[in-house]
């Protein structure tokens, strides 16, 4: 595969998904040619937005490649968001929800493949209290469970499992959310409420199985019951959602409040507790190289 006089950045996570990304490197840099001007930077999860906005600066890249999970895609969209970025994903993290909806593979020789082509879908965002989105946010139990992973040393799906059983035993759920849409208000009592969109989450749960990422719209899902094994299967990617553990509200625009505060994550990175948040559909803002 040719690309030349093409300025491509790579910006990898080293420590995302407990997976060594120093292959995954050498692989990029056997898969393009000589001629392209290729730039490696790795996260370290202090000033990484600054110093990405400086390289965007200077690199001027034609296009990004993501090695990471989707808070590393997350990290990208911000960053470059006035800069219409193409970019390319290599997942390599332990949350790789919007890889998995856009059906790029694990398999890294593919993946980088994929990332390096020029067959590209438009996805739409969410503007989130101001910061973006581009998978699946959420308040309540998952992201009690996320900031519990968060802290742990132990990575990976084994990880989500460790931690969901300590979660599910000391939640605060359920909740009380009151939701503000442009056709309807109403208030409701859950153990989650999620803003997707798209429709899995980042284990592969299947949690919005009519949500499309390109539709111009999002679904506000609030999920009701509190059922432990069926929880942890769920987070875990076991089994797809039963219709009648969730209800569902598309809209492109929603305002939710809460009685108490309520841990809240977006696309896997932990915001704390909030008891006020306000979403917004931003169509077309990214566009991204699939299979």
């Amino acid at each position: 595969m040719e690309h030349l006089e093409t300025k491509i950045l790579v910006v990898v996570n080293p420590i995302s998904g407990d997976i060594n990304k120093e292959p995954v490197i050498q692989k990029i840099k056997g898969a393009v040619s000589k001629k392209t001007d290729l730039k490696f930077y790795k996260t370290t999860g202090r000033e990484d937005y600054k110093t990405l906005k400086e390289l965007q600066a200077d690199v001027q890249p034609d296009r990004i490649l993501v090695v990471g999970g989707d808070g590393t895609v997350k990290l990208i969209a911000e960053c470059f968001k006035n800069n219409n970025p193409t970019i390319g994903i290599i997942p390599c993290g332990s949350s790789n929800g919007l890889a998995t909806d856009l059906a790029i593979p694990s398999n890294v020789d593919e993946a980088i493949q994929i990332a390096l082509g020029n067959t590209f879908q438009n996805v739409d965002s969410l503007c989130i209290n101001n910061s973006l989105g581009l998978h699946i946010s959420d308040l309540g139990i998952n992201a009690e469970l996320i900031e519990h992973y968060s802290n742990s040393t132990v990575r990976g799906h084994f990880g989500y499992a460790l931690n969901s059983i300590p979660t599910l035993l000391n939640t605060n759920a359920p909740y009380k959310f009151h939701i503000k849409t442009e056709e309807n208000e109403l208030s409701t009592t859950g153990i989650m409420l999620a803003f997707a969109n798209s429709n899995k989450f980042g284990t592969g749960a299947i949690v919005n199985p009519t949500g499309k990422i390109d539709d111009g719209k999002f679904e506000i899902l609030v999920f009701k019951k509190l059922d432990v094994a069926n929880i942890i299967k769920i987070l875990l990617g076991e089994v797809q959602l039963d219709p009648n553990f969730v209800e569902v509200i598309q809209t492109t625009g929603a305002t939710v409040t809460t009685d108490k505060p309520v841990p809240f994550q977006v696309d896997g990175e932990p915001y704390g507790s909030i008891q006020s948040v306000e979403v917004a559909i931003q169509p077309n803002t990214l566009k991204i190289a699939v299979g």
